[in-house]
């Protein structure tokens, strides 16, 4: 045997098994000084590194280079390389063929090849290069294939590509339906990986064996696993999805699997994935359902509580009383604010508008105490606005009512006794409240703005301020939360401005018109709830 094979490591029997005479090559005594000084170089390296010498491309390669062609060793070696790739010869041909030619060098990264190495057309992917060996001549003797498989990573980054494509497709999705829909959709387009998909559900027609999938128990499925099988010589996985029907059972996400690649454990950890990110878009979609169901009986909840509270206004002779309550719509909140109308003991009007500061269950319950607190004390104390408005802070610092609310108490009472038909005295105090609105009977409109003052909450032993105004026949008052005007991005003054705008010129609407007109004009905007008071001092008829 020649020393030069004595690198060859475990592959020297083989060639020690080979009849090197009867190739072109001929015997190895008569190998060329370019054979030999390459052949040393190839077996001395531990990169995988072939030679294809002469016009047949015979080959002469190292150990690292067999675990590239598999089962094509021991035969490929001393063999013609159109006999041992024969089923990729028309791709590598051409190109050893150009070296040969031209002594251009190649570079093929990530290549794609169905080779023949382990008894089935296996998709491979390899960069190389081809290189030309020349002669002392400068002859072309050979060609140098130097060459990695990359099989592993191409496989694996083309399988996280579908998978994030996946899990972005079925990111938004709510229902269940639409869910499988889309994931059949996607699979779809990679038929490299996935050649055949579907999911089937309880009951329905199974395509693979025309019987009808029954409802699968979970003791089929291990946690996590999958079931392989074998239809009709292809290799077929199923993957539960549970709960994604709707049904007994479990739906079946049932994918082909190529028959160009091994059913390793790579391949199965895959399909495990893409059936984890369906169950996981189910299961967030049943999540999201649950909640949305949860949020709109709180939301309904919310709204029977605060409109039993809400009760329609006490009207008075010669006066239009309207009110409006809008929840917040972004989402099912309780919400603070509310308006109360109710005559008190001397025939007189009493009107409320308020706010309790939040959003949820502790801001709607201390609503509730406000409201029925203000009521109690503005109905057996025979006081004005600003003294009940404090009398309202005394009872909730003793009864340690920990909130900050704003609120407008206001009392309307006829003028007829003084000689002044037909109008009406408005009397308010405002506790830290945004400014009514009023629309005199010529159409114009102003803020009743007064001099600020706190919340109510804030300090129990606080003076508060009456303030007064005169409303002849055809005045409108407008008392609204902050719900109505503010919007994120807008200013108040900005929005104060606006609505005396919106208002000015409405001076012949009745308050249930000039309600419905606040709230057209107005949009929901789904950041907080909205209550409103209108007092409308219709306008006198003719001739009296």
């Amino acid at each position: 045997m020649d020393e030069l094979f004595d690198a060859a490591g475990s592959l020297r029997s083989a060639y020690s098994t080979v009849d090197w005479a009867a190739t072109s090559l001929g015997p190895v005594s008569g190998w060329s000084r370019t054979l030999r000084a390459a052949v040393d170089v190839a077996l001395h390296t531990r990169f995988p590194v072939t030679l294809f010498w002469g016009p047949e491309f015979v080959m002469v390669y190292n150990e690292a280079y067999v675990e590239l062609i598999g089962n094509k060793h021991p035969a490929a070696l001393g063999a013609p390389a159109a006999r041992v790739f024969a089923e990729i010869w028309d791709v590598i041909g051409p190109m050893l063929q150009s070296v040969r030619s031209t002594r251009r060098a190649t570079w093929t990264p990530d290549l794609r090849l169905l080779m023949d190495r382990h008894g089935y057309p296996e998709e491979c992917f390899f960069t190389f290069s081809y290189s030309a060996v020349r002669g002392t001549d400068g002859r072309v003797e050979g060609v140098l294939d130097i060459a990695t498989e990359t099989t592993a990573q191409v496989l694996s980054q083309r399988r996280l590509v579908l998978l994030a494509e996946l899990t972005d497709a079925l990111g938004e999705l709510d229902e269940p339906d639409q869910i499988l829909d889309r994931t059949v959709a996607v699979l779809r387009h990679d038929p490299q990986d996935l050649p055949g998909v579907d999911i089937l559900l309880p009951g329905t027609a199974d395509d693979t064996t025309g019987r009808l999938l029954p409802a699968v128990p979970s003791s089929v499925f291990d946690t996590g696993d999958v079931v392989v099988e074998q239809l009709a010589g292809t290799t077929v996985v199923r993957v539960r999805l549970p709960d994604a029907s709707g049904a007994d059972g479990d739906a079946v996400l049932m994918a082909r699997l190529s028959q160009h690649l091994p059913v390793d454990e790579g391949y199965l950890r895959f399909v495990r994935l893409v059936g984890a990110a369906v169950a996981q878009a189910l299961h967030r979609a049943q999540t999201r359902q649950a909640e949305r169901r949860v949020a709109e009986l709180e939301r309904e909840l919310s709204e029977k509580l605060q409109r039993s509270l809400l009760t329609p206004p006490a009207q008075l002779e010669g006066l239009e009383v309207a009110v409006r309550y809008r929840p917040a719509t972004e989402r099912a909140r309780l919400g603070g604010d509310w308006y109360d109308s109710f005559r008190q003991p001397d025939g007189s009007l009493a009107l409320v508008i308020g706010d309790v500061a939040g959003h949820d269950r502790q801001a709607a319950a201390t609503m509730a105490q406000l409201r029925n607190l203000l009521r109690g004390v503005a109905y057996g104390l025979r006081e004005s606005p600003a003294a009940l408005l404090a009398g309202l802070d005394t009872a909730m610092n003793g009864l340690e009512v920990d909130v900050f609310a704003t609120a407008i108490l206001a009392r309307v009472v006829r003028c007829e006794q003084q000689g002044r038909p037909g109008r009406h005295t408005l009397v308010w105090a405002n506790a830290g409240h945004l400014p009514p609105v009023l629309v005199a009977p010529d159409g114009s409109a102003g803020l009743l703005q007064t001099p600020p003052e706190v919340l109510l909450g804030m300090d129990s032993t606080v003076t508060r301020s009456d303030h007064r105004v005169t409303l002849a026949p055809g005045s409108t008052v407008v008392f609204y939360t902050d719900g109505l005007i503010e919007r994120r991005g807008t200013v108040l003054d900005e929005g104060l401005a606006e609505l005396t705008r919106v208002l000015t010129g409405q001076h012949r609407l009745t308050a249930e018109q000039l309600c419905d007109h606040l709230l057209d004009r107005y949009p929901a905007s789904g950041e907080d709830d909205l209550a409103m008071v209108v007092l409308r001092i219709p306008p006198r008829p003719p001739g009296r």
